[in-house]
């Protein structure tokens, strides 16, 4: 890795620009995320003095300087991808919270080389600056969202920090919670699913609830934030919040098909028809919720993060048929739909 500084001159379009949202814009500059951490970490100055803050306004005629890293060419098995957007909640030197938009796999697999997440965090932090206990093709990846669910995850910048963050999660301090729209209607307000997890025999794309000896232990709790009654062609539907406890590869998906109840729009464990599934082609899944202690600095992370908008507007769609929601729905869901 080298630095380079690059020097850029206020004009007229940029006159009282935030200063991260006028690097943004130039072209050899990354994301605003990106900027914001280069200002916060003494990269950038404005007339040789060091900027104070990412929210501080520049004037014509000022003249920017930042330090930029120089990512090596082909440093690393995996390509950087300079096109995929980051949607960064959380940075500092160690770890990254951000909000996975759907559609993007985590890290490579068949059909997907370049085009992954690990290829943008391999863009913004450089491949030498992430964690690789996942594997040289997995870096900074500490836990996965399945590609069309949306929402917050970890990535980590270390081995260290990496490490520390998967203990986390197998001593299940990391609270994760998502929030998932199913058919039907679930009565109680609240339960825990607590099954074996394996490959299915049947269909190897898919996962299976199983008591054989190899399946990995799954716990999923849920609490009911709103129901919606039935209509002359499907039996209702029914918002939920899910607790994972363990991260099994599509554990709500399969738990919620378990107990009868299909994440709506699930193209791999759901049925009905489009109507049924009230037009969604990826399943009603977004990660909103996460919460830890930073593993090297103790300060608490908490973030929320509101639902997208495909998923909105099925919960509009559905708005004339609600039969109210839960005290716990009150608390949350006026969360899911503000920034």
């Amino acid at each position: 890795m080298q630095t380079k500084v690059v020097s850029y001159l206020v004009g007229p379009q940029g006159d009282r620009q935030r200063l991260d949202t006028f690097l943004a814009a130039r072209e050899e500059m990354p994301s605003r995320s990106a900027c914001a951490y280069l200002i916060e970490h003494g990269n950038v100055t404005i007339n040789d003095t060091l900027a104070d803050s990412k929210s501080e306004r520049v004037a014509l005629g000022d003249r920017i300087q930042a330090r930029l890293i120089v990512k090596d060419e082909g440093a690393g098995p995996l390509a950087a991808n300079p096109n995929i957007p980051l949607d960064i909640r959380f940075e500092d030197q160690y770890l990254i919270v951000l909000s996975k938009q759907a559609g993007l796999v985590c890290h490579p697999a068949p059909g997907h080389t370049n085009d992954t997440l690990a290829n943008a965090l391999v863009e913004h932090c450089g491949y030498d600056h992430l964690g690789k206990l996942q594997g040289e093709d997995r870096p900074g990846i500490v836990h996965r969202l399945d590609k069309d669910t949306s929402g917050l995850m970890v990535a980590a910048k270390d081995d260290a920090t990496q490490k520390a963050l998967q203990d986390l999660i197998r001593l299940r301090v990391l609270d994760r919670r998502y929030v998932t729209l199913v058919q039907g209607y679930v009565a109680p307000n609240s339960g825990t699913i607590q099954t074996g997890i394996t490959r299915s025999k049947r269909d190897r794309l898919k996962m299976a609830v199983s008591e054989a000896p190899s399946a990995r232990q799954a716990i999923t709790t849920f609490t009911t934030l709103e129901r919606f009654e039935a209509g002359p062609r499907d039996e209702g539907y029914s918002l939920l919040e899910c607790h994972l406890y363990t991260g099994r590869t599509h554990q709500i998906r399969v738990h919620m098909c378990y107990i009868g109840h299909p994440v709506v729009g699930d193209p791999l464990y759901g049925h009905g028809s489009e109507a049924v599934n009230l037009g969604l082609t990826r399943q009603f899944l977004h990660s909103w919720y996460i919460k830890f202690d930073h593993p090297v600095t103790g300060q608490t992370i908490e973030l929320a993060d509101r639902l997208p908008q495909d998923l909105l507007d099925v919960l509009e769609s559905l708005k004339c048929t609600s039969m109210g929601r839960t005290r716990r729905g009150e608390e949350i869901i006026p969360r899911l739909r503000v920034h």
